[in-house]
């Protein structure tokens, strides 16, 4: 055992130290079981709010008791992350312009994982989730204290707001858990709702992600509905909107510390009508060259073409119409569709029939 345990440090006090010193800016711990909002959750599907997510109904009960994703582990170390809220508002959101948060926190947390093994001096089985199992992770993270559900279904913490990443360390070791966060702090404030342009908060803490535009420039796979379009305004991947109305990010969210979260060069400081520009007139190969290890390749290269020429065509730039033109022929039919929208959207007559 260790020096520090002989002095009768206690385990769950340097677990938080170390967590700290990894990078990561909250940590709590829980006991696992029954998720409180595992009811609320499947009401939400069962009204149809998870739009065409089917992955999300699978394996409902796990996703009822954490103990089961992991079956030998009985606590959780749930971790928070800053993705910088102090960032400046752009066509993509925050949390996707540098290197993908999964990798980054898997591996920061697998490191937790071996120093408390090395600390207690025994192997501790364990599994670190970062959005990569059937866990409800904001039950996880509300149960170990590191914040509420807001009105936008963000989970908010006092003294960082709401842009951070949650990760979760489940292992087999008795640990002494962190009193739940019980308060909910939104009090009357309705300003992520009526911020929404697409008015996907159906309610407080309900989503309609079929209304949503990080789902709809995200997860949808298809065809954005035309109804839908003009409200995707420049935004190309992702939304920040209910995030960046919220008075708990507007006082207390944080500058961006972790170096791999900040933008790369094809976004940084960057105008919506230059990235979708670029991300237009790319083919598989540029693509796949310039979103290694960027958490944008979920939405693939159809995904961001698509994007980008709604954005072209909302911003309605005549600039624009060399790289409209050069895209009707993408291989891609879903692209071809939203570049022939974004070409009629152009304040010019005589755009060449094709």
């Amino acid at each position: 055992m260790s020096t520090a345990l002989a002095e009768s440090t206690a385990i769950e006090t340097l677990i938080k130290a170390q967590a700290y010193g990894l990078g990561f800016d909250l940590v709590g711990i829980t006991s696992l079981g029954p998720a409180l909002s595992a009811p609320e959750f499947e009401s939400w599907l069962a009204r149809g709010y998870g739009a065409d997510m089917d992955y999300l109904p699978r394996q409902t009960e796990k996703r009822r008791d954490s103990r089961l994703p992991f079956p030998a582990a009985s606590r959780a170390i749930v971790v928070g992350m800053n993705y910088g809220g102090r960032e400046p508002a752009g066509p993509v959101a925050r949390y996707a312009r540098g290197d993908d948060y999964h990798d980054l926190m898997t591996s920061r947390l697998n490191e937790l994982h071996a120093w408390l093994e090395s600390e207690v001096g025994r192997p501790i089985s364990g599994k670190a989730y970062v959005d990569t199992g059937p866990i409800l992770e904001r039950d996880l993270a509300r149960r170990a204290g590191l914040g509420w559900f807001g009105k936008n279904t963000m989970l908010i913490n006092p003294t960082l707001g709401s842009f951070f990443f949650i990760g979760a360390l489940l292992v087999d070791f008795e640990l002494e858990a962190d009193p739940a966060f019980e308060s909910d702090r939104c009090g009357r404030c309705t300003r992520c709702l009526d911020a929404c342009p697409t008015g996907a908060l159906a309610e407080p803490r309900v989503l309609d992600a079929s209304k949503c535009i990080s789902y709809l420039t995200i997860e949808n796979k298809g065809a954005i509905p035309e109804d839908m379009r003009p409200a995707l305004g420049e935004l190309i991947y992702g939304c920040d909107i209910c995030q960046d109305v919220c008075p708990w990010n507007i006082s207390f969210s944080k500058e961006l510390e972790e170096t791999a979260f900040r933008a790369r060069p094809l976004l940084a400081g960057r105008t919506a009508r230059q990235v979708a520009t670029e991300v237009l007139a790319m083919n598989e190969e540029t693509y796949t060259a310039s979103f290694r290890g960027s958490p944008m390749k979920r939405a693939k290269r159809r995904g961001l073409a698509r994007n980008a020429a709604v954005a072209l065509g909302n911003i309605a730039d005549v600039r624009d119409l060399p790289v409209l033109l050069g895209a009707r022929d993408d291989p891609d039919a879903v692209v071809r569709e939203h570049v022939a929208w974004a070409l009629a959207k152009m304040p010019v007559s005589g755009i060449p029939a094709g």
